[in-house]
């Protein structure tokens, strides 16, 4: 990938970010009017001051995640636990606000923005790593959901079919997980050789392959991280559970939650959250999902669409520190949007890393920035 291919790249996204980003505002605005102006602004007003308690418990997601990325970093390196929470809210505000082509920088971002305290592609690596114990996580929590919503609410026909296709989807990603580790498939570099047959430069496959060996032996060489890795990220669903519980406790006092139907709806939310991460703070798809599995769950529609505007108004707090944390450094979403493709772009032209054996230190093959 050279200078000129980049920029013409992220342009094409442009536009189409644009289009899902209106249409989430019209679906949006639309879905507000439909549960009732009114009573969404009288169920923010009982939240008033227990949004602070909101932004409290979703403190701990980042925490607990940022801990779990620093527990994946191997010697000889170390990421500090502040220098990952910083990373990562800087990261997410990229994907939180910047249209679609976020969504393929956002990730890349969080390491390149911390390369002056680990090299990039250790920190890269340890991201990818995290990250697939937070989607393992994330399968089993949704799924979870999926079976309590099906097995205990009487759905309409186009919801029970959803619920259902999820569960197939998520079946058929465990499967193909497990196959993936027990038999340690190189997708990735498989891909990329094929790509490279195609014109890809022979540099990006040895850097694919390098970053799978690192994968790989993750669990050769830090067994004894593994549970503690899990525990943060199941640490993460149960700050979500707790904060629509809080939330609901505020805004529909007379149908008081529970610690289950919090359960489904976070659940519900992981779902459009990755179904729908291409659309700016899920403009629009919160609200129609959440509020229509809020009337199943017993609750009004005004109810579960308030509580999506209440998750949004939290997401945009996060996204505001992190944008803050951006400006602190002297940087902007786009700037660091474009260095985050630079610094991967320059990583491919090092030499590729060199990855250690069972038992064996990882020795470094690029230096951290000073």
């Amino acid at each position: 990938m050279n200078e000129k291919t980049r920029p013409t790249s992220s342009k094409r996204f442009t536009p189409l970010g644009i289009v899902f980003a209106l249409a989430g505002v019209v679906l949006f605005v639309y879905f507000v009017r439909k549960a009732g102006v009114a009573q969404i602004v009288e169920g923010i007003r009982r939240l008033g001051a227990g949004f602070i308690l909101i932004i409290a418990i979703s403190a701990v997601r980042h925490v607990v995640r940022a801990i779990a990325w620093s527990l994946c970093v191997e010697a000889p390196y170390r990421l500090r636990f502040v220098d990952a929470l910083r990373a990562r809210l800087m990261g997410d505000a990229i994907g939180n606000i910047l249209p679609f082509a976020s969504f393929v920088v956002s990730e890349p971002a969080k390491p390149a923005l911390i390369r002056d305290k680990v090299p990039l592609m250790a920190g890269f690596s340890a991201i990818v790593i995290e990250n697939i114990f937070y989607s393992l996580s994330v399968v089993v929590f949704v799924f979870s959901g999926m079976l309590a919503l099906l097995l205990n609410f009487s759905l309409p026909k186009g919801l029970r079919l959803a619920g259902l296709i999820t569960m197939a989807v998520i079946t058929v990603v465990i499967v193909l997980g497990v196959l993936l580790i027990r038999k340690q498939l190189r997708f990735v570099s498989g891909a990329t050789g094929l790509l490279h047959r195609r014109g890809l430069n022979e540099k990006w496959v040895g850097k694919a392959r390098a970053l799978e060996d690192r994968v790989y032996g993750f669990y050769q060489r830090n067994g004894s991280r593994f549970l503690p890795i899990l525990l943060l990220e199941a640490c993460f669903h149960l700050a979500g559970v707790a904060e629509i519980y809080a939330t609901l406790s505020f805004i529909s006092p007379q149908q008081p939650p529970t610690l289950f139907t919090a359960f489904i709806l976070e659940s519900v939310n992981r779902v459009i959250t990755m179904a729908f991460k291409f659309i700016p703070l899920r403009m629009g798809v919160d609200e129609a999902g959440t509020g229509k599995i809020s009337k199943v769950l017993q609750f009004t529609e005004a109810v579960g669409v308030t509580l999506a505007i209440v998750r949004k108004a939290r997401d945009v707090f996060w996204a505001a520190v992190g944008v803050a944390l951006l400006f602190h450094r002297g940087l902007s979403l786009r700037t660091v949007a474009r260095d985050a493709e630079k610094a991967l772009a320059e990583e491919v032209s090092k030499p590729t890393l060199s990855v250690a054996g069972p038992g064996e230190v990882m020795q470094p093959c690029d230096d951290a920035r000073p």
